[in-house]
């Protein structure tokens, strides 16, 4: 290509465009750079559970990303991606304008799958936005407001009958989250909280088959259980038809029905249509049709464009697309890119899989760290809450809370860990780095240094 344009262009602001974007900006990249996405906002989604329920606001969970990025010399472009010419080196946007680049970074992420279920697309709720979040709030509230209102049995079990559909992660933490909050909302209204019911379907003889969470199974399982209402789980369910006023299912070859207002699908997610499309054969692609990547994060075909998250897959390399994965890739794009710009060589992207964080209702969570104990209860919630605090993206001139960093120094001179949940405490010093880890490891101690006292 004559002349070419040295200028990076980022595609999609999730987890690995975002965090690319600010430590490019952190590392004092010396090309200018272009993060484009079609919403205003970023989404912490591991947190959107949080901002449904109001335990946290929007500005920690869906800040605008020209407050994110503001000071760091990124360029923002709130626009929609039409098309991506890998030869020509150009994207091109809905608008009518378009952008040529050095290097590339995809970063577009997943899209709900609905599987070719009829109707899943036009009748079951979504939850992968702040406007999914806000469309859901809205809904269930009419739906109890309604309930409360009529004297219809029949129409107000369907109001207050909420069906999940997908027994992985995403509708695990749905449904506790739904099981805790939903009957205080409607007990505020003078309903019988009791009435409320909480289904998960699930395709699978056991949810979170196959998902990094798996290890935390049981616990699951018993959380849901304990909920302020249980939760049902129907597995071995495969959701066939979803209307308005209902759900089937096939279970043990027969096509059961649900009457319910509101389904919520949580079923999985499919490769980005643009992605999908890119001029990438199949035999450089895995079996989800997500494009291979060096060890380096860079397309086989086209070694001058990135590709992390959920829309990329590493040779040789079977990766969880989880938060965790996602940010620490974009760290080492960035790393990559400045070596690029540099003349200097490229580095293998390393992952550090340090655990698993499940939320299991309000003010409750379960961790699995390292895979070597778990934490239940709100020392759970505590590392979680933790983990994910330190992990908010934040404008440059404080982007030391985005960044892998331990203070042995301050976590020592604030705490004198004794053998009462010594691990625990270890754990959150290394998973919930900083300031934020020190606050809940101090008072992670003083729980459990309480609950040692009254054995």
């Amino acid at each position: 290509m004559n002349n070419p344009v040295y200028q990076t262009v980022i595609i999609g602001g999730g987890f690995t465009g975002l965090f690319t974007a600010l430590h490019l900006a952190h590392e004092n990249y010396p090309r200018s750079v272009i993060l484009i996405d079609k919403d205003e906002r970023f989404c912490f989604k591991p947190l959107l559970y949080e901002y449904f329920d109001g335990e946290m606001d929007s500005f920690q969970v869906v800040p605008r990303f020209s407050e994110l990025l503001k000071g760091s010399g990124v360029i923002f472009v709130q626009d929609t991606v039409q098309s991506i010419d890998l030869h020509q080196r150009e994207v091109k946007l809905v608008s009518g304008n378009s952008y040529n680049y050095s290097n590339l970074v995809l970063a577009l992420g997943s899209v709900t799958g609905y599987h070719q279920v009829d109707g899943a697309r036009e009748y079951a709720f979504p939850f992968w936005t702040q406007e999914d979040a806000i469309a859901l709030d809205r809904h269930l509230r009419d739906c109890l407001q309604k309930a409360v209102q009529t004297e219809d049995s029949e129409q107000r079990r369907k109001l207050l009958t909420v069906v999940i559909v997908g027994g992985g992660a995403s509708g695990v933490e749905m449904a506790a989250t739904l099981a805790d909050f939903l009957p205080h909302w409607y007990s505020a209204l003078g309903g019988n909280s009791a009435e409320i019911r909480v289904v998960l379907l699930n395709h699978g003889k056991e949810i979170l088959d196959g998902d990094i969470n798996n290890p935390l199974r049981e616990i699951a399982e018993r959380e849901l259980n304990k909920r302020t209402v249980p939760i049902e789980i129907i597995v071995e369910a495969e959701a066939t038809t979803i209307s308005l006023n209902s759900i089937q299912y096939k279970h043990n070859e027969q096509i059961e029905t649900l009457a319910t207002h509101t389904t919520i699908w949580t079923a999985g997610t499919s490769i980005n249509p643009l992605i999908k499309d890119l001029p990438i054969p199949k035999e450089h692609r895995d079996h989800h049709d997500r494009p291979l990547v060096t060890p380096t994060m860079q397309l086989l075909d086209f070694p001058e464009v990135f590709a992390g998250g959920d829309c990329a897959a590493v040779q040789d390399n079977s990766l969880p697309p989880t938060a965790q994965v996602a940010y620490q890739q974009g760290a080492n794009i960035a790393q990559n890119l400045k070596a690029i710009a540099l003349g200097e060589e490229l580095k293998p992207v390393k992952v550090n899989i340090r655990g698993t964080l499940l939320k299991l209702g309000v003010n409750n969570s379960a961790a699995n760290l390292f895979n070597v104990f778990e934490v239940t209860g709100e020392p759970g919630h505590l590392i979680r809450q933790g983990t994910y605090l330190t992990l908010l993206p934040t404008p440059i001139h404080d982007f030391k809370a985005t960044t892998e960093w331990v203070d042995e120094e301050i976590f020592h001179h604030h705490l004198s860990p004794q053998d009462v949940g010594k691990k625990v405490v270890q754990a959150v010093e290394i998973v919930s780095a900083g300031v934020v880890g020190i606050l809940a490891a101090r008072k992670l101690l003083k729980m459990l240094g309480e609950e040692e006292k009254s054995k």
